[in-house]
């Protein structure tokens, strides 16, 4: 009874939960102009473009892609006379945006003809009909140029619906001040086997004053990167969820290892895109992690001191041969069907961000490794002196990401994902980790987890 209960009470609340927002969002619209607040959620607004182009509206969540979007804007007008364009972007906060897209799209009213929508979020709109423009014929052009797997991330039955920013290759951030110092080569680290030789050599060396590394439990980069290199996904049947996997218990018990032996910690923060993190990154108390490329702009933006301390290269796998790498977060640009100027729009934004032009873009103002690997072999761009990232990190991080060009993997993010997420940052990693909890058994409960949501 307690059961049916609960599954009775997940599907009426998220209705009243709706109910409440839209008296939330209510009656306030905004206003025209150049730069402004709107009432009803904390947001900015920036209009680009001239008065007499095609008019469109766009929402999304990082004011730094605004300002990719308004500069690709002012070229494309620049070279497009006859197909001018008018932009007002919304700036909302993470969780606004995506709630205020939901009603919209809910409700059928309001849909902006442009959106931002965060990998974790898509498959939320993918559900029953689609209301964005299949984008197939926009990105061919450019297909034969880009990462596969980045472009499948935002498929369902054949269709690309939304535009991909970056690739998100997860690389290993190596401390090479501290690798050196105890006489370690980061080079020659192939495998996790030899990851943990290295730890152990630094665990005695430094008297454990440095750990190897640390391993989290708010956050589930680690088991994709290790379903990534045994080909193999928790959704690989997306309406049975399989967290039970080789890859996964592989994974966990080689952490559980090393925090036995220690070698690792427990990450500070629960993972190290925290402020925990950086101030376990910036202590040097940890000497290497894995972490999307685009991690690149949190040393920058928060750890300015570590400049020439780091180095990027290819992930460990666990047999010479796997795949080392695998693309880690996203934002998908999808284009409302519905839209007066959607064919526009869709050119314009497949443009902007596949192009060369905008893979160009893309890697000098947001740091992101670019979607277009014709970007990733133009040294005049990569070997730019001038480029922060050029400058902050040992190696070239295009030398890494040519080498691993090849072996980005992709685990899909379909409806279950986010409980699947939850689970495990909740509590599974936390019993595992912190409370020793038998691994075997603790994926045994977050399958029972899981397999409660999928009834």
């Amino acid at each position: 009874m307690g059961a049916r209960l609960m599954k009775s009470l997940k599907k009426v609340l998220p209705f009243f939960v709706v109910l409440l927002v839209v008296f939330a969002f209510g009656c306030s619209n905004s206003s025209g102009g150049k730069k402004e607040s709107t009432e009803e959620v904390e947001s900015e607004v920036t209009t680009v473009g001239p008065e007499d182009g095609s008019k469109m509206d766009m929402w999304l969540f990082v004011d730094l892609h605004q300002q990719f979007y308004s500069d690709m804007l002012n070229k494309w007008n620049e070279e497009h006379p006859d197909k001018q364009i008018q932009i007002k972007f919304t700036v909302y906060p993470y969780a606004d945006m995506h709630t205020k897209l939901t009603l919209a799209v809910q409700s059928g009213e309001g849909i902006p003809d442009l959106a931002d929508v965060e990998i974790g979020q898509f498959p939320n709109y993918l559900d029953g009909k689609v209301p964005w423009l299949p984008l197939n014929s926009y990105v061919e052009p450019y297909q034969a140029d880009l990462v596969q797997s980045r472009l499948d991330a935002y498929e369902t039955d054949g269709n690309y619906y939304g535009v991909p920013t970056h690739v998100g290759a997860t690389v290993m951030y190596y401390n090479t001040e501290i690798l050196s110092k105890y006489g370690i080569d980061y080079t020659q680290i192939k495998t996790w086997d030899d990851f943990e030789a290295a730890g152990e050599k630094l665990k005695e060396a430094s008297n454990g004053e440095v750990y190897m590394t640390s391993v989290d439990t708010g956050g589930a980069d680690w088991l994709t990167l290790g379903m990534s290199e045994f080909g193999e996904s928790w959704v690989e049947d997306p309406d049975n969820a399989n967290v039970e996997l080789d890859s996964i218990e592989s994974m966990l018990t080689m952490q559980q290892g090393w925090l036995d032996s220690g070698i690792a910690e427990v990450t500070p923060g629960g993972q190290i895109d925290t402020e925990e993190g950086y101030a376990t990154v910036a202590k040097g108390e940890v000497a290497a992690f894995p972490k999307a490329i685009w991690y690149m702009s949190r040393f920058t933006d928060y750890m300015p001191e570590m400049s020439g301390k780091f180095a990027i290269a290819p992930v460990p796998v666990f047999e010479e041969g796997q795949k080392r790498s695998n693309g880690a977060g996203g934002t998908g640009t999808v284009v409302y069907q519905d839209s007066e100027n959607a064919e526009l729009a869709a050119e314009f934004m497949s443009w902007a961000k596949l192009s060369e032009e905008g893979g160009v873009k893309i890697w000098d103002i947001l740091g992101f490794d670019p979607v277009n690997t014709k970007i990733w072999t133009n040294t005049e761009v990569t070997h730019n002196p001038e480029n922060k990232y050029v400058q902050y990190f040992v190696n070239n991080p295009f030398d890494t990401l040519l080498e691993i060009q090849d072996e980005v993997n992709l685990i899909k993010t379909v409806p279950i994902t986010t409980t699947i997420n939850e689970v495990f940052n909740v509590t599974t990693l936390n019993e595992i980790f912190e409370n020793g909890a038998d691994i075997k058994q603790a994926l045994e409960d977050a399958q029972a987890e899981v397999d409660f949501e999928q009834e």
